[in-house]
């Protein structure tokens, strides 16, 4: 697997989770670092009917190797049935910043 950095989107429905999912894929390894953001209102689709809901999106930082075990972790924790799950590769960022997300990461 690539040591590619990622950058993963998910949202969370509240504080508590956000925070809980944070620590524990941090410590794990799984990501380097977790953006927990200020409330957002997401208005979607949802089994034929049209939803509104506060949520907190969180951005983490990993590695295309950590991914799978992040997604699985992600998968089993979330409390959505069907969890927002977003990879997107970081093409460019500082050199020091990319390594360290590797090195937090690197034994996932």
């Amino acid at each position: 697997m690539s040591d590619a950095v990622l950058l993963v989107f998910s949202t969370c429905p509240d504080d508590g989770s956000a925070e809980r999912l944070a620590e524990q894929l941090v410590q794990q390894g799984l990501a380097a670092c977790v953006n927990i953001g200020p409330p957002v209102i997401s208005v979607y689709r949802w089994k034929d009917n049209i939803e509104r809901a506060t949520e907190r999106p969180i951005a983490l930082k990993t590695t295309a190797a950590a991914y799978p075990a992040l997604e699985q972790a992600l998968r089993t924790r979330h409390p959505y049935e069907v969890p927002e799950i977003i990879a997107v590769p970081v093409n460019c960022g500082l050199p020091a910043y990319l390594e360290w997300v590797k090195e937090c990461t690197k034994h996932a």
